[in-house]
Parts: structure tokens; sequence; C-alpha cells
């Protein structure tokens, strides 16, 4: 990224000078290696400020295009806020949006899908893995439904990508969104994968300068874009080795915590093959999960989402898999990475059980519990 935030520093869309030649030959070779990782044309890669532009260009723009085919949206309750609030604003207008449960892991069945689409729908978003539960999706069994029945299938697939195969067309996907800064590249730029055989018709959500074939208009973020390119080609390089590490490190923290507290249980899968190999979300009852994140300010998890952890409300995805307000709010989200050691492991699970047992005996309802005769 360096030589273009200093050296290099032509905008990618000024074709008359050396500088914008070498800016959009970046921007050209990040295009490649993102179409490159997800099976997609390099035409098919629309560069954006993130996953949450991108997820609002796939799914305002697929349904004010595709109007006159249908007003019939489905999506699930467990997809991340950029998804719902998007819907929620849709279902404000014109379209009927329709969101579908999702089973106690999770996920959504493809059998749920066949049965909600109606001659009207021309819209469908799932999200290939979630966020706080690390449930994975069928989505290429849900990409092929949407195929044979006309519908336009789009994936927030911003957890996914750099730690689980990705491939538009294997899978089927007609729209994709993701996130630069989820496989270890830049904050503040991602893309959003649009389909161009068979075309799928999307409209800009604003315009000036026509920039990135008509859908995003605006000076490309270049050095933003390199950096994403090269994270996304480093992460896919890696996946395989790492994914196989980092799943022996969270069974060893899951292992931990459970061994060490009797009453503490994983939310979202039991069979880790469908979840994400970084995930581990774990209920202790009886301590908030709130002050128990304060008890240890040196280990970086969240309790719900991180994208609404400013709001001491209900994570709506535990609430969606079945969970109890009280377990909910005492549920912690862990994230390993690339960075993630063993040692850091022994330390999490030493640190985080000390401190349950310390704010559940200070708990009057675990006292509660206790004399209940259940110990």
């Amino acid at each position: 990224m360096i030589p273009f935030l200093s050296e290099t520093f032509g905008n990618a869309a000024s074709r008359n000078h050396r500088f914008g030649w070498d800016a959009e030959g970046a921007v050209t070779e990040a295009r490649e290696k993102c179409a490159r990782v997800l099976g997609a044309r390099p035409k098919e890669i629309i560069f954006t400020s993130g996953a949450t532009e991108s997820i609002n260009l796939a799914l305002k723009g697929a349904a004010r295009a595709n109007m006159a085919k249908g007003r019939h949206i489905i999506s699930t309750t467990v997809e991340h806020r950029a998804v719902l609030d998007t819907l929620a604003y849709l279902g404000t207008g014109a379209f009927d949006i329709e969101l579908l449960p999702v089973d106690s892991t999770g996920a959504v069945s493809t059998q749920q899908i066949k049965n909600a689409i109606r001659e009207d729908t021309v819209l469908l978003s799932v999200i290939f893995a979630n966020n706080e539960v690390g449930t994975i999706n069928p989505v290429a069994e849900i990409g092929s439904l949407c195929r044979d029945a006309g519908v336009i299938f789009h994936t927030d697939a911003t957890q996914a990508i750099g730690k689980e195969a990705v491939n538009v067309e294997e899978m089927k996907i007609d729209l994709l969104s993701f996130s630069g800064h989820k496989f270890y590249g830049p904050k503040g730029v991602g893309g959003c994968y649009i389909r161009r055989q068979p075309k799928v018709e999307v409209e800009p959500l604003f315009h000036g300068g026509g920039h990135e074939r008509g859908y995003r208009s605006g000076t490309l973020n270049v050095a933003g874009i390199a950096g994403m390119g090269k994270a996304i080609e480093l992460a896919e390089e890696l996946r395989v080795e790492e994914h196989g590490r980092i799943t022996l490190l969270r069974n060893r923290l899951k292992k931990g915590l459970l061994e060490r507290d009797e009453l503490a249980c994983v939310n979202g899968p039991e069979d880790d093959s469908f979840r994400l190999a970084g995930n581990l979300n774990i209920s202790f009852p009886y301590v908030e999960g709130e002050a128990l994140m304060m008890s240890v300010p040196d280990i970086a998890v969240s309790s719900g989402s991180a994208c609404t952890s400013a709001k001491i409300e209900p994570s709506h995805v535990l609430k969606a898999l079945g969970l109890e307000d009280e377990m909910v709010h005492s549920s912690i989200r862990f994230g390993l990475g690339r960075d993630t050691t063993e040692d850091e492991i022994d330390y999490v699970i030493e640190r985080f059980t000390t401190e349950v047992v310390r704010l559940r005996e200070i708990s009057p309802k675990y006292e509660a519990y206790k004399r209940s005769g259940n110990k």
C-alpha cells in the first residue's frame, strides 16, 4: 500500500498520464486477485468502502432493477444488521420482506427456502457464515435452488472469504458482499460481486462519473484496494493450513472451558464442520457477559455481535436460536485468527474460568440455583 500513499498518488480514473496509469494498474491487479479467489471474472468485481455498502448496493440495486419481475424478498432472522436494516428499509416501500426462522444451530434449510419461494419472489439473501455463532449455511444447495427457480441469490460472505472455500460459479451465487479487513486487509475497503453471465441487473446507489462500470461512482481508494488485493491473495494461500491450525486451537479452547465449567454451554452448531474454525460462542450461566468482559480487559472478546455491542440488548442471533434472555446475556464470543497461539489459548482458559467462578459466587441467581439443590 505504501507506494500508493506516497509516490504513486495518481487517480485510477485519470487515463491521460503515467500517474493515472500506474494507479489503474494496481486496481486492475487487485481486481484480478479478488476474482481468482472467488472464481469470478475480473469485470464482475466492484470495489466499495466495505461489506455494508456492498450489501446495500446488492440488495437495493437488485430489488429496484427487477421490480417488474416481483417484489417478494426472502432472508433469514440471523443476518448481519447490514442486511436486516437494508431489508427493513426496502420493506417500508414497495417490497414484501419475509425472514425465515433458523434451527437451534443457526442454519436455514433448503426446504424452508423452497417452501417460501413464490411466483413473485425476486431476491434471496442468506448469510454464508454467521458472524456471531459461526454457522456455515448450505450455500451451494441454496444457489442451485435459486437458479432453478429464477430467483437472484445474494450472500453476505464477509466472514467466509479467507476462511472457507468460496466459488461463485460452483455455488451459483449471483451477488456477493465482502470486506477487506476480515481477511487481514485494510479497513474501509471491500467489494461486491455482480454476475455478468447470466447478467444480474443492479441499479447503482448513487451517481456521478460512472466509475466501476457505472455501479459505484467515486474516486477509488487505490491504496486500500491494492492492500486488499494482496491480503485476499495471502489469505487464500494460507487458508487450508490456517483452517486446520485454528480449528485445533478452537477445540483446545472449547475443551478447556467446558471441562472447567460444567454449567457452560456452546451456542451454534454441535458439529464443528458446520462452524467457522475461528469462532466459539459460549454461555456462562449466572454470569453477566458484560461484567465478564470487563473483568478481563486484556483479552479481546465480545458479548453478542461487535457491531451492536454499544447497545445492551439481547443478541438477535442468539434469540433466533431459541436462547432465553439470561443465557443470551451470559454469552461470550471468542474469535481466533492467524496470530493466535497455544499459550494465548491456555491463558484465556485460566483467566476466564477464574473470573467465571468469582462472578458466579456473587450472583444472587446462582445462590438461588444452589439452594434449589442443583449442585
